[in-house]
């Protein structure tokens, strides 16, 4: 055996005992060492022969997927690397074991490879100057060349690369020249491999050719449209069983090439393209002009029914159009007329202000010159009194008026409660009364070994519990007591019972106080007739009375299908349940 080469040697010895961050840039000293020889020559194998012995390709492989952003060199170095790997794998012949060289070493290239490239497309995507853009996109097609490279000195690696799935991530992007670097990599595989698509999985190839058409519906750029036509025109001619799929699956292809990509500068691939699928087409003829016909028919009659049912429907939306138009422009008018009214008002009042304003500066003009000049500024002060009182009587009484009806429909709900409860309570109170007694069962008697037992514990019982005994003074001094406790009872349960008819008392009086003001008319229709009603006492109780007597007569005329609730009240008892709400509100009595 041939010695190995000592520079080989002497930069195996460094990297093995450097620190791990100086690792990267002592192996980009192997591309010297690669240069040194003639590529091809029997020096250039010895050499990559020693740099694969030596575990130096292992180094720039897993080198490839640290974080080169906190590394010396920075991603240049991985690019340098990526370069280097793949010159030492293409053209080494590994003696000592080829079969985990070509089944495990070179597809984990081939991966750490394809991850390098998807670091470098993300850092191009997201950078922002354009000098960084370019570096990224210098090195992204550094890698993606290293990659051709490696699968052009072994042809197998085609198919690894196409179904990992880092390349189709490559290849699902929407920048445009990563897309069209990854694009040239596809076409490269193809060139190398034609036969490669047939030697894939099924689902690889669906997410290729999906991605393919794709870019050519979903852009514009005549860039992506050539670099994606050229790759479908070799997938067609290379590979002659996927016409059928590329007709089959994608069946708008033909229509979406001819219009959105015609005249775009690739007209020639383009027309061999748009060839190979008519010809694909032209065999199944007779199929698609029989379905094309059943097709037809099924439109002519669903657009038939369509219109019949339109046609039906035409007069009912003419007039739904027609009222709402008649309504949209009534609703017009009125806010028209409206806005016209609110105009006027506010002109109104602005013109009755100006007037009033100038009729108090006259009076006051007037009184100034009756009034002697010692009593002016009494006088002004009595008339600022004066209108300071006549502004609080005003505020006091729209916020009396206001709490007023916010209450109006709080006291009618509660009411309405009042009357529902009342007579959801008489109705159950009836049917309890019609349920039919349980009829009596005789107690189960006891035996004799029972009556026994239950006398001997009420013995045992008596004797644990002796009952106390008390004397004749402690019984009249508690019999005493018991008295007193009674008397200072019926006292006090009489003062109660005053105290709580004086409550309903005044209850009902402010019950009537508040029917009387919910039905009385406003200030502006005010007579001295309705003030009469308020000042005096006796009126409030004969306007009840009168209330509670027409609508008793009322509820006399009742028809019999509004008296349907009252079939189970007897005919002796008085239908108080519909006089509750008025004659429960009336007071009767004056004042204590």
């Amino acid at each position: 055996l041939a010695a190995a080469d000592p520079r080989v040697l002497a930069l195996a010895a460094q990297v093995a005992e450097s620190r791990e961050q100086d690792i990267p840039l002592l192996l980009l000293k192997l591309k010297g060492i690669l240069n040194s020889a003639s590529l091809g020559c029997e020096e250039s194998k010895k050499i990559k022969q020693d740099i694969y012995d030596y575990d130096l390709t292992q180094y720039c492989m897993l080198v490839l997927r640290q974080d080169h952003s906190r590394l010396r060199g920075g991603w240049a170095t991985a690019a340098q690397l990526a370069e280097i790997l793949s010159h030492c794998c293409v053209g080494l012949e590994v003696k000592e074991d080829p079969e985990e060289f070509c089944k495990k070493f070179l597809p984990s290239a081939v991966d750490n490879l394809l991850f390098l490239g998807r670091r470098l497309q993300a850092r191009f995507i997201r950078a922002i100057k354009d000098e960084e853009k370019q570096d990224f996109l210098h090195w992204f097609r550094t890698v993606t060349d290293a990659i051709c490279w490696l699968f052009g000195g072994h042809i197998q690696l085609a198919a690894c690369v196409l179904q990992n799935d880092h390349f189709l991530q490559l290849l699902i992007t929407d920048d445009v020249e990563t897309a069209i670097i990854t694009m040239s990599v596809l076409h490269n595989i193809l060139r190398v491999n034609s036969s490669v698509l047939l030697q894939v999985d099924e689902e690889t190839l669906h997410s290729v050719l999906d991605e393919l058409v794709y870019k050519l519906s979903s852009t514009a750029n005549p860039v992506i449209g050539n670099a994606a036509t050229k790759l479908l025109l070799l997938v067609a001619k290379f590979c002659k069983q996927l016409v059928k799929l590329l007709t089959a699956r994608y069946k708008g292809l033909r229509g979406l090439l001819s219009k959105q990509w015609a005249g775009k500068g690739f007209d020639r691939n383009l027309g061999q393209l748009l060839d190979l699928l008519y010809l694909e087409q032209s065999n199944g003829k007779g199929e698609m002009q029989r379905q094309h016909q059943a097709a037809c028919i099924i439109q002519a009659m669903w657009r038939g029914f369509q219109t019949r049912k339109r046609l039906k429907k035409l007069p009912h939306a003419v007039t739904t159009l027609q009222r709402s138009f008649r309504a949209k422009r009534e609703q017009e008018l009125q806010h028209l007329k409206k806005q016209k009214e609110d105009e006027a008002l506010k002109l109104q009042m602005q013109l009755q202000r100006q007037k009033a304003m100038r009729l108090f500066h006259e009076r006051q003009l007037a009184l100034l010159e009756i009034i002697h000049a010692s009593q002016v500024n009494k006088y002004m002060e009595e008339m600022e009194g004066k209108s300071a009182i006549t502004i609080q009587r005003f505020w006091r009484g729209y916020r009396a008026r206001r709490n007023f009806h916010q209450q109006r429909q709080t006291l009618k709900e509660y009411k309405a409660a009042v009357v529902i409860q009342r007579a959801a309570c008489k109705f159950l109170e009836r049917r309890r009364r019609k349920r039919p007694l349980s009829p009596w069962k005789d107690p189960k008697r006891l035996t004799d070994e029972q009556r026994l037992a239950l006398q001997q514990k009420v013995d045992d019982y008596i004797k644990l519990h002796p009952a106390s005994q008390m004397s004749e003074e402690m019984s009249k001094e508690l019999h005493m007591q018991a008295q007193e406790k009674l008397a200072l009872f019926l006292l006090r349960s009489r003062l109660d019972q005053r105290a709580a008819q004086r409550r309903e008392t005044l209850l009902a009086q402010v019950n009537t106080d508040v029917e009387l003001l919910m039905n009385a008319p406003g200030l502006a229709e005010t007579t001295e007739k309705d003030l009469d009603v308020f000042m005096s006492r006796s009126i409030p109780v004969a306007t009840k009375a009168r209330q509670s007597h027409n609508t008793m007569l009322k509820y006399a005329r009742w028809p019999w299908w509004k008296k349907l609730g009252d079939e189970f009240v007897e005919d002796d008892d008085i239908p108080d349940d519909a006089l509750n709400a008025e004659l429960g509100t009336l007071f009767i009595g004056g004042r204590k």
